[in-house]
């Protein structure tokens, strides 16, 4: 029954009970019986069909002692109350008295018998409906009042009750989601296969003593599909799938994050075979000792009925914990160990195989125009995560509509990608010709100490319309991923970020220098600090890390002394000061063609790395093509 009617009724049986139980208490005095209800009707049938007897002819009969006896009935309107007499002879009469406050008077001297009836206290309709309101004014209200109160108070402690309950969520949507919606990641997918196989049979493995791992952890950065593939593993094998987070775990109240966790693996035990996914554990699973309440806070206490539940299980339950996190380095390594999260796999970014087939999956769901290359589009993406391709997609899918076309270009693809990695294109910025100039110069110097080094990236792009806070950008291609970087890529990449600033110093001198260098000064600094105090590319540091000590929080401090913390210092800037007299050199060298470079670049904005590559080898551009819609477009209303 719908709470909202129940409580209706309770109110409207409260409401006719009170009426009553009014009616059973009303005194006797007030309550009307039959007999009298006979009597009314007798006097008023009788005043109907007696003789009619005038007033002043009735007071002449009580006075001559005539009149045995007299009733008086209720006033039929002012000034005319029903009488009924009877005299000696037996007869009866009727009289149409007055409002005559003397005539008991009169009867009590001549000792003539008279009454007067009561009134008739039956009500009608509305009468009993207005005081069934005032009933309900009086006592309702109050009612409902407490039962509204009271059903707080049972709400407000289920509540409480449920507030330690598990907030994991079961679904079998999950289900719709297979391995084959996963694209990218084919040896995590390998290696979770075992998972799956064990959740469809159990006895393959359990007849040779085999025991699946109880927990797998996935880690990766953010973006590389942990979720995703926590819910294919559930889709592949057919079982409910739990979801929750770390951070819905931990409250304020110490002891409701340890009672969630026990009511979660209470209710993944009576759906055995299921799947658990804990995403972002690292919310309720850090390292113990680092807090500042003594190891005994809430997230310590939750993270202690984690471990417990997990080594409680049995191997027959067929329940497998998968938890996601991008920091693995901050989780206790009680949490690690064989026997809770016996297995790790890692989810990197896709490589370049790995985003073609990302790039696939999404392409299924938009109309593509036939000049559409995933390989290309792969080849430009490096480090982007499965979510970066997805929103890639998605943005040139939005850039297609916002131009009416009926299919996705390869040139929405391309402005999407420059979208994502340089920010909007910024055409109202008005810019004078003094900074079209200097930026046409600054991104040439970029590109040109680019193209003339072997260990460069090429060069994608160069443009000269802001985007986000830039005002240019030269885009690098790579040729393919790298695991890892050489000390001549990491020194090229210094070159490249200083030219941009060493190409406006010797076209406008240094009083004209701005600060637009300033992300390329950082850029540079970061990569001969990486050298110098992390990979051990720079001669006389040795074979050392100097990074602060990761597990003393807060401290930027080197980790060496301060004799070597001053040598490493002055080797960073001599690397620096090294690879700018370099860069400057360069430059100088060909100043030509950095002049023909930021020209051409003034007059089209915007230079493909094919176009850039003519100009630095000497060659000549064709003049710019007039723009022509070669793709059919949805009609569009004039305004």
């Amino acid at each position: 029954m719908n709470p909202m009617f129940r409580n209706v009724a309770i109110v409207f049986s409260v409401f006719v009970s009170m009426i009553l139980l009014s009616q059973i208490l009303t005194p006797p005095s007030q309550q009307t019986n039959q007999k009298q209800i006979m009597d009314q009707a007798t006097f008023y049938r009788y005043v109907e069909s007696s003789p009619v007897m005038d007033y002043s002819d009735f007071l002449a009969q009580v006075d001559n002692g005539t009149v045995n006896d007299v009733t008086v009935g209720s006033a039929l309107a002012p000034n005319q109350v029903p009488i009924l007499t009877r005299h000696q002879d037996g007869h009866y009469y009727s009289v149409i008295g007055v409002d005559d406050t003397t005539l008991t008077d009169k009867l009590a001297k001549k000792n003539i018998r008279f009454r007067a009836l009561p009134r008739d206290n039956s009500k009608s309709l509305s009468q009993w409906i207005f005081q069934g309101i005032n009933w309900l004014v009086v006592f309702g209200v109050p009612i409902v009042f407490l039962i509204y109160l009271v059903r707080s108070m049972q709400g407000g402690g289920n509540r409480a009750m449920g507030f330690g309950k598990s907030k994991a969520r079961m679904s079998m949507n999950a289900n719709k989601i297979t391995f084959e919606d996963v694209a990218g990641i084919d040896e995590a997918k390998i290696e979770l296969e075992e998972v799956v196989d064990f959740l469809k049979n159990p006895k393959k493995f359990q007849k040779l003593g085999g025991k699946i791992p109880k927990g797998v952890l996935l880690v990766g950065p953010p973006g590389t599909g942990k979720t995703l593939l926590a819910k294919a593993i559930s889709g592949e094998a057919g079982v409910p799938f739990f979801s929750t987070s770390g951070s819905e775990f931990v409250e304020m109240f110490v002891g409701v994050g340890a009672s969630r966790v026990r009511d979660m693996f209470s209710d993944a035990k009576k759906n055995a075979p299921c799947i658990v996914f804990i995403d972002e554990i690292d919310a309720v699973g850090g390292r113990r000792g680092n807090g500042f309440s003594g190891g005994n806070d809430e997230r310590e206490q939750t993270l202690n009925q984690l471990l417990v539940e997990m080594d409680g299980f049995e191997e027959n339950q067929n329940i497998i914990i998968v938890a996601a996190t991008n920091r693995p380095d901050i989780l206790d390594p009680a949490l690690l160990r064989p026997g809770r999260f016996d297995r790790q796999v890692t989810i990197p970014n896709p490589d370049l195989l790995g985003r073609e087939k990302i790039l696939a999956v999404h392409m299924k769901k938009v109309p593509l125009s036939p000049n559409v290359d995933p390989k290309v589009i792969a080849r430009g993406t490096p480090g982007f995560s499965g979510a970066d391709l997805a929103n890639l997609v998605n943005e040139a899918a939005l850039t297609a509509a916002r131009k009416n076309k009926l299919a996705v270009t390869m040139a929405d693809f391309d402005i999407a990608k420059d979208k994502i990695l340089m920010g909007t294109e910024r055409r109202s910025l008005a810019m004078t010709p003094d900074e079209i100039k200097l930026t046409a110069y600054h991104e040439g110097g970029h590109a040109i100490i680019s193209f003339f080094q072997e260990d460069s990236d090429p060069i994608h792009k160069a443009t000269i319309i802001p985007r986000g806070r830039a005002l240019g950008m030269v885009q690098h291609l790579p040729e393919g991923d790298r695991i890892s970087e050489s000390r001549n890529k990491l020194l090229a990449s210094i070159r490249v970020a200083m030219g941009g600033r060493i190409a406006e110093e010797l076209i406008f001198g240094y009083g004209k220098v701005t600060t637009g260098a300033m992300s390329d000064i950082k850029a540079a600094t970061y990569y001969v600090t990486h050298m110098v105090m992390e990979a051990g590319l720079a001669d006389g540091v040795g074979f050392r890390n100097y990074t602060p000590n990761s597990q003393n929080y807060g401290s930027q401090e080197p980790a060496c002394s301060e004799d070597m913390a001053k040598k490493l210092d002055e080797k960073i800037n001599h690397i620096l000061d090294q690879c700018f007299h370099e860069t400057k050199a360069m430059m100088e060298e060909k100043i030509d063609l950095l002049h023909k470079l930021a020209q051409t670049l003034i007059e089209r904005e915007t230079m493909t790395g094919d176009e850039i590559k003519i100009i630095l080898e000497g060659g000549e551009l064709p003049p710019l093509p007039e723009f022509k819609d070669d793709l059919p477009r949805t009609s569009v209303p004039e305004a």
